[in-house]
């Protein structure tokens, strides 16, 4: 294809996929609510984890590839990812402690305790090393998985992850929003006299979200498995964030993507999945001195 040629049709792509984007929401909006995963007998069970019970559930053979959810997210969640990896992978998926079908009834919730029950999950079922993708706190769990229990973790991927729960690392109008709508539910939760379980778990997930992670960035180089690290050009976290992350990993590859908030897997499916595919498959390259010319 002639180069001109070429660019026009990158153009129309680019151009379409900022006008599909409201319909691309409501389609993924869709396909969750008809999902099967999360909900699948024939593929998931509960394991008991560090005095929680652990929904999981597995699809595919092959290399072990974790999958870790959001804040308040589950399996299904992945309902774009699991068809295409669990062709040549062993896909590992689980609802996080006090999210999803896993039950938790401890008070409290940190991405530590997150981070150890998935090297606990993975030992549990005899598996030595796996790679791991994880979104948005998933990704902050894999961060943290890979510092905690490096053994655990072939090669990561993360997109949308933190370091700080502050102005530094998220947008200005999103950390605004999350720290109002935390400060007025903690005053709600504080006055409520007859608490449900599901106050609590609510109550939890954004006390997490307000009050962590808290991870210097230089502890990031202890991380010596190969990371891509990616974020959307309009993430919730801020682009300048997501490269200090990248900045402070030894081995680490950075993918910042177009017209894209929070949901890059989501948004760019097919090109997320296949760049995924690719760097789990691909060894990693060291770019020094003249290599940088190429």
């Amino acid at each position: 294809m002639k180069p001109v040629l070429f660019f026009l049709v990158m153009l129309s792509a680019l151009i379409s996929a900022q006008t599909d984007v409201p319909k691309l929401k409501k389609e993924y909006i869709q396909l969750l609510e008809k999902s099967n995963y999360g909900n699948n007998p024939k593929a998931g069970k509960y394991y008991d984890i560090n005095g929680i019970k652990m929904y999981c559930e597995i699809y595919g053979e092959g290399q072990p590839l974790l999958l870790i959810h959001g804040n308040g997210g589950s399996i299904v969640d992945f309902s774009k990812q699991i068809p295409y990896f669990s062709k040549h992978y062993k896909v590992i998926v689980a609802d996080s402690r006090a999210q999803g079908k896993s039950i938790d009834k401890g008070n409290a919730l940190t991405y530590e305790m997150m981070a150890d029950d998935y090297a606990a999950l993975l030992q549990t079922m005899k598996i030595d090393s796996a790679f791991v993708m994880g979104w948005s706190d998933g990704g902050i769990n894999g961060l943290l998985l890979s510092m905690r229990h490096p053994e655990k973790v072939k090669k990561l991927i993360v997109t949308g992850a933190n370091l700080k729960p502050d102005s530094t690392a998220v947008q200005p109008d999103v950390f605004k929003r999350v720290s109002d709508n935390y400060a007025k539910f903690k005053e709600v939760f504080a006055n409520k006299k007859n608490k449900t379980d599901l106050d609590d778990m609510v109550f939890k997930l954004k006390r997490l979200l307000s009050e962590q992670p808290n991870i210097d960035p230089k502890a990031l180089k202890s991380i010596k498995v190969p990371v891509l690290v990616i974020g959307g050009d309009n993430d919730v976290i801020k682009p300048e964030h997501t490269l200090e992350i990248f900045r402070n990993i030894p081995k680490a590859n950075l993918w910042i993507l177009p017209n894209s908030g929070h949901a890059t897997l989501v948004v760019y499916t097919d090109e997320f999945n296949a760049k995924a595919d690719t760097f789990f498959k691909t060894k990693f390259r060291t770019i020094k001195d003249r290599d940088r010319e190429f």
